[in-house]
């Protein structure tokens, strides 16, 4: 980015920018507690979850009251325009981010009371090539790295993948044994903010690239969820 004759102008992007980052920061951890709370069915963690997402919607309504003042003050052009309308857009997606941490933390205190079903793993990948995913976009716009940008947003078909696996396995197990309905919906959802929280790490990445390069990307983002066209047989009796 130009630097500015007018230091406090340069002070304000930089304070727009440290916000990001901690809102980035706070969402993130928020991904991998929500997760880990369901991995130890550790409810008092979900719990903490569930209760640190005001600070992360408090960062967002800070953060647009900074744009819109910077806005009006700094009448920016060019570059520094699309870094604010980034960070505002940005915090958006971050704060969506948030409240699907919070209802997968939700959706752990209820879990941690029933029988434990099926293996975690699928969750444990998903968690955790989410979280690289948002720290990578986060980092790009730190960076100003459009590059790294273009790789996150190409980058969410394993996060899909697994998503469509953990989808057969639950309805699976809910058509098995009814007393496994409870348990496999509320999995069910935890896999699907998952995939929504990759969707936005993408979303922002994209952002970042416009950011820097000053130009949308024209194509598609691949895509490979395909639950909507699964199929499950009942098992043979």
């Amino acid at each position: 980015m130009p630097e500015h004759t007018v230091r406090s102008y340069e002070e304000d992007l930089r304070r727009l920018r440290d916000m990001i980052v901690r809102m980035g920061g706070l969402a993130e951890r928020q991904v991998a507690e929500a997760n880990e709370s369901l991995i130890e069915r550790d409810s008092d963690l979900a719990t903490e979850v569930v209760q640190r997402d005001a600070a992360i919607d408090a960062l967002e309504r800070e953060i647009e009251s900074f744009v819109i003042r910077l806005l009006a003050l700094r009448q920016p052009v060019g570059a520094d325009l699309r870094l604010i309308v980034a960070a505002l857009k940005i915090s958006h997606d971050l704060e969506r981010i948030g409240d699907y941490a919070r209802n997968a933390a939700k959706r752990a205190i209820v879990l941690a009371q029933q029988p434990v079903l099926g293996s975690m793993n699928g969750f444990t990948r998903m968690a955790a090539l989410v979280q690289a995913n948002l720290k990578g976009a986060i980092d790009a716009l730190v960076h100003e790295d459009a590059e790294k940008a273009d790789e996150i947003w190409a980058s969410d078909e394993p996060i899909d993948e697994i998503y469509n696996g953990i989808f057969r396995e639950m309805l699976t197990f809910m058509m098995e044994d009814p007393r496994n309905i409870t348990a496999a919906t509320h999995l069910l959802f935890i896999a699907k903010n998952l995939e929504r929280i990759g969707d936005h790490a993408t979303n922002i990445a994209e952002t970042v690239h416009f950011a820097v390069r000053g130009d949308t990307l024209d194509e598609e983002r691949p895509k490979s969820d395909s639950s909507a066209f699964a199929v499950v047989r009942p098992p043979s009796a």
